[in-house]
């Protein structure tokens, strides 16, 4: 059975993929197949071996967005003291990467006067359905409880922190 160590360097770096696997060996049926000349069998269930043993690893190291799921949800989100941005994003989402860069520096300024978290869209579908999540990168701000603004893609800084003014002065 092969050995799938998931990385521990930080998701969304410019110089590091979201997703690093080390495969210390591969199924010994993988192996017979090649060894047998059958190049597109090998190849068919190369890949499919591989799928089966990446589903769902990745790594998760924010430093300024603590990571919300379904079940955290409404305690971290919904009934939060102070306004909330959520960052919904995917891991094989390139534009998530920019804008979790753009979002981790926003966070350092408004610390205290605002909770940043991230959500993989992905893995909790439930939560992107109940607000029509379609695509990514998305991100929204919550106040009181309810969803104030949405920023759809990818944007410049300035238009994250004019929402954010926004929702921090209603």
């Amino acid at each position: 059975m092969a050995t799938v160590t998931p990385c521990t360097s930080r998701p969304f770096s410019l110089y590091h993929p979201v997703e690093t696997l080390r495969i210390s060996s591969l199924p010994s049926q993988l192996k017979l197949n090649r060894l047998r000349g059958s190049s597109s069998a090998f190849n068919s269930q190369f890949r499919r071996g591989i799928r089966a043993l990446s589903h769902k690893v990745s790594c998760i190291d924010h430093s300024n967005a603590s990571v919300v799921t379904g079940d955290s949800w409404d305690k971290l989100i919904l009934n939060s003291e102070i306004p909330v941005l959520v960052e919904f994003y995917a891991s094989w989402c390139g534009p998530c990467r920019m804008v979790h860069r753009v979002i981790d520096e926003i966070a350092i300024d408004y610390k205290g006067r605002l909770d940043f978290f991230v959500l993989n869209a992905d893995d909790d579908p439930k939560v992107a359905d109940k607000y029509e999540i379609k695509a990514v990168p998305i991100v929204l701000l919550f106040k009181n409880g309810e969803k104030q603004h949405s920023i759809v893609g990818t944007m410049p800084r300035e238009f994250y922190v004019s929402a954010i003014e926004k929702v921090l002065s209603s």
